[in-house]
């Protein structure tokens, strides 16, 4: 077995941490150890089967073992109450596990789109620890990216830190679109800014191709307009909501296997939070959320990636 120092933990293989961890094990290289952590067995014995082949792949139970067996670990959480649970809790958790691993130095990041003040608690509990940085380094890309390791990231952290982790992040991000965006925090300000544009995005792309679509539009030819012209962004030209345009994309897909509905809720609503926290106005996250709201309520939507708000306003 490995010692921490050529070993690297990895907490979470859920719809973006799953493609992030395979390429980390992938591209690390064979003398280095990924040591795995996750609640869906499922979602493990998947990754052992298909990655094993490129290096050693140690499973552990919780974040307490993962980072005894590692001194850097990154962790890509779902919501704020599981980074509470996987860094703060005193018997199973990330902190306690570092506290008791002696005086060896631990880097831990934070790669999901987590409240600003989830990430200021996690932050400060961490100065506690002496042997213990924390740094968040959300991401963006969605699963494409994530399987693709094309993902941006967008780092919280001094400088000193950042430059430590870069090269570990380019094994799962483009190296161009690796951002250091000040110290710890602004990271996670960064990523819920960048997703409020981007969900807000996806409604109105949504409702003009739902124009296109009841005139009868060319929808192909629409797209490769407005990927030309004023209109274009990275929904239209990257994940695009209708059916075909983008191969691979979770339109193609049955809007399967995306960014789902409810995390696109969460993230929109982190936006939210972020402008009341600064006293900033803001006006279309009302009218995207009371969408994103129905969507999700609907049987027929809910579970599916948020592009399909296209196929709801489409079958109105």
């Amino acid at each position: 077995m490995s010692s921490p120092e050529k070993a690297i933990a990895f907490v979470g293989l859920g719809v973006m941490g799953y493609g992030m961890a395979r390429n980390m094990r992938e591209r690390v290289g064979k003398e280095t150890t990924l040591v795995v952590c996750d609640l869906n067995q499922e979602a493990i014995d998947k990754f052992k089967a298909e990655s094993s082949e490129h290096g050693p792949i140690e499973i552990v139970k919780n974040g307490f073992e993962a980072i005894q067996k590692a001194n850097t670990l990154f962790t890509v959480m779902p919501s704020g109450d599981a980074v509470r649970s996987v860094y703060l809790d005193p018997e199973t958790g990330i902190l306690a596990g570092a506290a008791a691993s002696g005086d060896q130095k631990k880097l831990l990041v934070e790669c999901g789109t987590i409240p600003q003040s989830v990430i200021t608690e996690v932050a400060e509990a961490s100065q506690r620890v002496k042997n213990v940085d924390f740094i968040d380094a959300p991401i963006s890309g969605g699963p494409i990216g994530s399987n693709a390791g094309t993902l941006s990231i967008m780092v919280g952290a001094p400088q000193k830190l950042f430059d430590q982790v870069r090269p570990l992040l380019e094994y799962m991000g483009k190296s161009e679109s690796i951002f250091h965006c000040g110290d710890v925090g602004t990271g996670t300000a960064f990523k819920i800014i960048n997703n409020y544009v981007s969900l807000i995005s996806i409604l109105s792309v949504s409702e003009a191709y739902n124009i296109a679509s009841r005139m009868n539009l060319d929808l192909n030819v629409l797209t490769d307009l407005m990927n030309t012209s004023s209109a274009q962004c990275w929904v239209i030209s990257k994940n695009n909501p209708i059916p075909g345009i983008t191969p691979g994309g979770a339109a193609s897909r049955g809007y399967e296997g995306g960014f789902r509905l409810e995390l696109a809720h969460k993230d929109l609503s982190l936006g939210t939070e972020l402008a009341e926290m600064v006293g900033a106005r803001r006006d279309l996250h009302k009218v995207a959320l009371a969408v994103f709201e129905e969507a999700k309520a609907d049987p027929r939507y809910a579970g599916k990636d948020s592009r399909v708000l296209y196929k709801m306003l489409n079958e109105d």
